[in-house]
């Protein structure tokens, strides 16, 4: 566990919780051993802030004893410890969104005793109070940070628990393993029926893990989202289909060759997965200077995209140049090969190729379930589903999964009871990172970084 050290520091701090800029409201949260008395030093109003009353609603301003000086009208709502996000004596203040008066009352705070909390640290101090386990403050922030309203459920069950039950579920389980491995060492000669080990539990065991982590790829796709280039040769549709796909005329669409001369992007969702969509420059031989530096920054989208869609002129048919390049991309697994204008194409759709038209939007639909297979399997996630997103907790599942498949081949071979309790230790102590039960100041530090102020 986490030694005393700076982390576990209680010094009353401050954060402005809502973004900066004009607004109706703007929320400042604090938080800290003597903040409730803080606040009441510098606030008049229709109820007392040092009452005992934990939950309560105050209307006042905030003033500067010093001079008399009137801050601003506000609403300040005291928490008192534990019932509190952090578990510790806190105020929040309701202000009005003026980025000079929110200057001005995070000015008084500080000369009042307060810090200026740092990213994360409310959070932070949350997971040390035990009010939460990380899997559950990688949550908070993943929220926040949540590109599309499935990545935004997802986040809200593992902030519910869902992580959190299924590795306590697991460390149990294991605990058990241990027990009946430590009697077997303690007791050879004895036969116990109710400590035995399970080799059947085990290999439960090791399915449900492999499935927990089988799903951070899904995972870190609804939450980070992919980048998706539309490409192919001048007039093939491609401004057509971006305008389509963003529900908006984003694009200039013309019959003329070149139009796109520079890349343009726009931010989509397909079920649930968030999309940096691209619309690039035709693909042509041209001398012309402008045109040439656009098909060179389309090459260079093409080539960092996570899918690529080719659109064929279904009118005109596949030409070498169409081929050249599909048969470059087509063993990548990030093509997928599209037969535009099939609404007045005469030719007979190519095979492997998804029938569309861009312009009435026949074959959208195909389009974007290609797009999840190709990114998922075919898979769906439900939102109430288990899913990790973090790379911290993959790596420590990956580490209990090794652990714990040594352990199953250790079994086999008969090796000592000894050094198969090594195993499911070490799988126990990867299990212990995940939910923060075993943890380093370092990684808290680095972890907590990536948040936001006042989170």
């Amino acid at each position: 566990m986490v030694k005393e050290t700076a982390l576990t520091l209680h010094d009353p701090i401050v954060a402005l919780a809502t973004p900066w800029g004009e607004s109706a409201i703007a929320v400042i949260r604090t938080s800290g051993e003597g903040c409730i008395k803080k606040i009441a030093g510098v606030f008049k109003g229709t109820g007392k802030l040092s009452a005992k009353n934990s939950h309560t609603v105050n209307y006042g301003s905030l003033y500067n004893p010093e001079n008399s000086e009137l801050i601003d009208e506000v609403l300040a709502v005291v928490y008192r410890a534990p019932h509190s996000y952090t578990g510790e004596d806190a105020v929040e203040l309701f202000c009005h969104g003026s980025p000079a008066a929110l200057k001005k009352t995070l000015s008084l705070l500080y000369c009042h005793g307060f810090r200026q909390a740092n990213a994360g640290e409310f959070t932070l101090r949350a997971f040390l109070n035990g009010k939460i386990d990380l899997t559950k403050a990688e949550a908070v922030n993943e929220i926040i940070r949540a590109k599309s309203d499935k990545a935004r459920k997802l986040a809200l069950h593992r902030l519910a628990g869902s992580i959190e039950k299924i590795i306590n579920s697991f460390k149990a389980r294991l605990v058990d393993l241990l027990s009946g491995i430590e009697v077997m060492i303690d007791y050879p000669d004895e036969q116990y029926e109710h400590h035995e080990f399970s080799l059947q539990e085990l290999r439960r065991l090791l399915t449900e893990v492999r499935t927990l982590l089988a799903t951070y790829k899904a995972g870190r796709i609804y939450q980070e989202g992919v980048s998706i280039a539309l490409t192919g040769r001048t007039n093939s549709g491609k401004s057509t289909l971006f305008n389509l796909m963003l529900k908006e005329e984003r694009s200039i669409v013309s019959d003329l060759h070149g139009t796109t001369r520079d890349f343009i992007e726009g931010a989509i969702a397909v079920q649930g997965i968030p999309i940096r969509l691209y619309d690039t420059a035709g693909l042509r031989s041209t001398d012309h200077p402008v045109e040439a530096e656009g098909i060179r920054r389309t090459d260079k989208i093409i080539n960092s995209a996570d899918i690529i869609i080719y659109l064929i002129d279904g009118s005109r048919g596949i030409c070498k140049e169409d081929e050249a390049f599909l048969n470059q991309y087509k063993s990548s697994g990030r093509l997928l090969a599209v037969w535009n204008k099939c609404d007045i194409s005469r030719k007979k759709i190519a095979e492997a190729f998804i029938p569309l038209s861009s312009l009435t939007g026949v074959g959208l639909h195909q389009v974007e379930k290609a797009i999840v297979i190709l990114l998922l399997g075919g898979s769906s996630l439900e939102s109430d589903s288990p899913v990790i997103d973090s790379l911290r907790q993959k790596q420590y599942l990956a580490q209990a999964l090794d652990a714990l498949e040594r352990t199953e081949a250790g079994y086999k071979k008969k090796i000592s009871f000894d050094l198969l309790a090594v195993d499911i230790k070490e799988a126990l102590d990867a299990f212990g990172h995940i939910t923060g039960q075993v943890t380093t100041e370092g990684l808290l530090q680095t972890m907590f970084s990536k948040f936001c102020v006042g989170k």
